[in-house]
């Protein structure tokens, strides 16, 4: 089983819960997305897996994912990046937060402090295809007009990222 890091708005630790019964009950915890971008300042995203507990088939940021209990959200970024889209990365750059509660599909809600991050890397991924089905680079312009133009192909969070943020 999976477990989460409950928080409160303050990031303080609260206890743990397996991860769909935190994603049933929507109770707050730690997240992160991490955001890679090539040497042409292209940013890497995927295409859930339709298998996915939730958001299947949607676009997203390069990786997202929970901290496990006593795992530093920077050590998680780099393993889930691994786990994800088999990509080795040196390390990430915190580069802002985000608190942002939504009802998903399959009866789920998620309730996420959210961290920011960002790295470089130009290594082509090859994708977990239980995580991920295809990937792209794209500047975020064009991926913030395709977000307005189309905004149910897209991740609540990322768009949240993008759209509402000033991240980028």
């Amino acid at each position: 089983m999976d477990y989460v890091v409950l928080v409160d708005e303050n990031d303080l630790e609260l206890g743990t819960m397996e991860k769909l019964q935190a994603h049933e009950l929507g109770l707050l915890h730690r997240a992160f997305s991490v955001f890679v971008f090539n040497s042409n300042n292209e940013l890497l995203i995927h295409k859930r897996a339709e298998g996915k507990y939730h958001s299947g088939g949607l676009w997203t940021n390069s990786c997202c994912s929970h901290p496990k209990p006593n795992e530093h959200f920077q050590d998680a970024a780099i393993r889930r990046v691994k786990e994800e889209l088999g990509m080795e990365i040196s390390g990430v750059n915190k580069i802002g937060k985000l608190i942002y509660k939504v009802e998903l599909d399959n009866n789920l809600t998620e309730h996420e402090y959210d961290y920011i991050l960002t790295t470089k890397s130009d290594e082509r991924p090859d994708l977990n295809p239980e995580e991920a089905s295809e990937y792209l680079y794209k500047s975020i312009d064009i991926i913030k007009q395709e977000m307005k133009e189309k905004p149910d192909q897209f991740t609540f969070w990322f768009k949240q990222i993008l759209l509402e943020g000033d991240y980028f």
